[in-house]
């Protein structure tokens, strides 16, 4: 399908390219979430706690929706207990609360790196009481403690940590070589941690269609079953001012959007209403994004407990890391394996296709390629994360 150009999505419903023309063009142009995205700018200067400024990276971590669900407690001088807010997780896409538990895991790789960037050891204690089940809690997910260790060497992935993105768009038709894979297979799983999770890439033209398909399917599933669908609609953030109120949730920003927004062209209820303009263009663009993905990748995990889920965060991120590290760009596309039942028989196709039996399963599926790097995304500032600031 051929990609939905701006022209095309600006006349929509009758609207008109002029209205990126004269003033109103000029004032969509300026426009900015700067401010959503100043907690990427002010995650090196330093906050006099060593455990605020390795939090400072930690969350800037990938996590589902970009929710960013981390709350903590700091406790005396040098640890703190990791909490999910139960507001922030994913009832009908995440029912079991497992893609929010691998962002969790993602979040405390970046915080194991910045620790030891300033010669700090992380202590980290999954699941103190126990692992929550069959949802997440007010459990702990973590105790951390940070230990001052003269041996505790630098990790070489966490120079990457300020460039990583989740590039959402169309890849160039260059094609990951076997040699790319192994490197980042070598990079993402470090000898140095506890890991029983493993990758596997593809960038075989028959197996890269067929899994196109299956992702296509089932991102189809999620968009078109009312309470997926809605759940996402209801976390986007329209134009820079909702997200600068409120910078988590799903952006969708920039003078294109804002002037679609300011143009009555989009609006939650159109994105949420089958058949309208609004709804017809998201299936157009998500599917020239899929079109153009000439490789894919994906984490297994031998078994699916919470230790393997934070595990297969932690290893998430440092693939991605390494592939900013490599000039390649990455994109989560999961949708297939949520655990929702019109997704069920979608879930079971994939697994088969990728070789995956029971108890093993597949944690994350990413589209991996070449694209130019976006903005970062919105995230709440550090302190906002702190149950006693």
């Amino acid at each position: 399908m051929m990609m939905v150009s701006r022209r095309r999505i600006l006349k929509t419903g009758g609207a008109s390219l002029l209205l990126l023309g004269g003033g109103f063009g000029a004032y969509v142009g300026t426009r900015s979430i700067a401010q959503a995205q100043e907690p990427w700018r002010k995650a090196a200067q330093g906050f006099g706690d060593p455990r605020i400024d390795a939090l400072a990276y930690a969350i800037l971590a990938p996590n589902p929706h970009n929710r960013q669900p981390w709350l903590v407690q700091l406790q005396g001088e040098d640890s703190f207990q990791l909490y999910c807010d139960l507001d922030k997780r994913l009832p009908h896409t995440d029912p079991p609360n497992r893609q929010i538990t691998i962002g969790f895991g993602a979040f405390l790789e970046l915080f194991r790196q910045a620790a030891a960037e300033n010669g700090y050891r992380a202590d980290i204690n999954p699941f103190p009481d126990g692992e929550p089940q069959p949802v997440l809690d007010r459990r702990p997910l973590a105790t951390v403690t940070m230990i001052k260790d003269p041996t505790i060497k630098s990790d070489p992935l966490f120079a990457t940590i300020l460039a990583r993105r989740s590039t959402k768009e169309a890849f160039t038709n260059d094609i990951i070589t076997a040699a790319q894979s192994k490197a980042l297979e070598q990079s993402a799983i470090s000898a140095d941690l506890v890991n029983n999770i493993s990758l596997a890439m593809t960038s075989d033209s028959d197996q890269v269609a067929r899994l196109r398909e299956l992702n296509w399917q089932a991102w189809s599933v999620e968009y078109a079953t009312d309470r997926t669908q809605k759940e996402s609609v209801d976390l986007m953030r329209i134009g820079a001012a909702e997200v600068n109120a409120n910078p988590d949730g799903i952006d969708l920003s920039g003078p294109m959007m804002e002037a679609l927004r300011l143009g009555g062209i989009v609006s939650r209820a159109q994105l949420a209403d089958k058949g309208s303009n609004a709804y017809d263009a998201g299936i157009s663009m998500y599917q020239e994004i899929l079109d153009n993905t000439q490789s894919f990748g994906w984490l297994i995990s031998q078994e699916n407990s919470r230790a393997a889920q934070l595990q297969s965060g932690a290893t998430w991120v440092r693939f991605n890391q390494a592939a900013t590290q490599m000039g390649l760009a990455m994109h989560p596309v999961s949708q297939i394996l949520q655990e929702f039942p019109e997704m069920a028989d979608l879930y079971k196709q994939f697994h088969s296709a990728v070789n995956v039996a029971e108890p093993a399963r597949v944690q994350g599926f990413f589209r991996l390629g070449y694209a130019a790097r976006p903005e970062p995304s919105p995230r709440w500032p550090v302190e906002s994360i702190l149950l006693n600031a």
